[in-house]
């Protein structure tokens, strides 16, 4: 199958109409070419900020707020479009006031079926940033969706670069890291994260980036980043591990065809099976000695 995935510019949309088409003409170009899972990135769901007007986009506490409530809407095209396109798609994440998990908003990325199942997924493990100013908190746990495209776990940006929830979703065929990154290096260190939960797993890791510049909203006012599919580098696979990589702060798809079958030989066959050998590592770590070389 072909997997899609975004370097999404945010947009300052002014009307609902003109973010649903938006969204349906990304998901259209994907579907004309034949991709069957679309991965839009971490806070693409800010724009929706815009909405409200300008002064609420721009401050960070009413924007926040601004978003979620518009969420079940957001949903809801989502789904309309993946049963109209035939295609399973993580939306942007979005900040969700949840009230069965506190008054502080959880980053919350969902996948969407053709068939309008919507599985959730809120990221674990905050940034400085997201502690604060923002005070964001995390939310439920991982969950890891059986679909008919394969076993799917999302890490939400800084939660790829954490090799235990990555061990965690070790059933996963699939592994999508949403992210939204300022600096070059951030970029760099969730790509690095996104490439070594794909040769731990032995799975197919897909990175989706926010690009370009919204002034006007402070969640994500500079972001720097591309789309990035990755695999093992093993039998099979490209030598780099890179299956596929869009262009540095380009807007557009970066797509990849993706077999299951060849994760499943890789996993059982493959130059290496760090996955199978992933639970000798345990206990030796409480076997670390010092010794002085002086």
């Amino acid at each position: 199958m072909k997997i899609a995935t975004a370097a999404y510019p945010l947009d300052p949309v002014k009307t609902w109409s003109a973010y649903a088409q938006k969204i349906e003409t990304w998901v259209a170009e994907a579907a004309e070419q034949e991709a069957k899972l679309l991965v839009f990135p971490e806070y693409a769901a800010m724009e929706l900020a815009m909405l409200s007007g300008p002064e609420v986009a721009s401050d960070l506490e009413k924007s926040l707020h601004a978003v979620s409530d518009r969420v079940p809407e957001a949903d809801a095209l989502h789904v309309e479009l993946a049963a109209k396109y035939d295609v399973h798609i993580c939306a942007g994440s979005a900040p969700v006031y949840d009230p069965e998990l506190g008054d502080r908003p959880v980053n919350r990325a969902r996948l969407i079926t053709p068939t309008g199942a919507i599985g959730i997924q809120d990221k674990q493990i905050m940034t400085r940033w997201e502690r604060d100013p923002m005070h964001a908190v995390s939310g439920g746990g991982l969950r890891l969706f059986d679909t008919e495209i394969g076993k799917i776990g999302i890490l939400i940006c800084y939660d790829s670069e954490f090799p235990l929830l990555g061990r965690a979703l070790h059933d996963a065929d699939l592994i999508l890291a949403p992210s939204c990154t300022e600096a070059l290096s951030g970029y760099w260190r969730v790509r690095i994260g996104a490439m070594a939960r794909a040769l731990e797993t032995q799975c197919v890791s897909v990175m989706a980036s926010l690009v370009g510049e919204a002034p006007w909203n402070e969640v994500a006012d500079l972001t720097t980043g591309m789309g990035g599919i990755f695999g093992p580098p093993d039998a099979g696979f490209p030598e780099t591990g890179v299956l596929a990589e869009g262009a540095l702060n380009a807007p557009g798809w970066t797509y990849a065809e993706v077999d299951l079958e060849q994760i499943a030989h890789v996993r059982a066959d493959g130059r290496v099976l760090g996955r199978t050998h992933w639970a000798e590592q345990e206990g030796r770590d409480k076997r670390v000695t010092s010794r002085s070389l002086k």
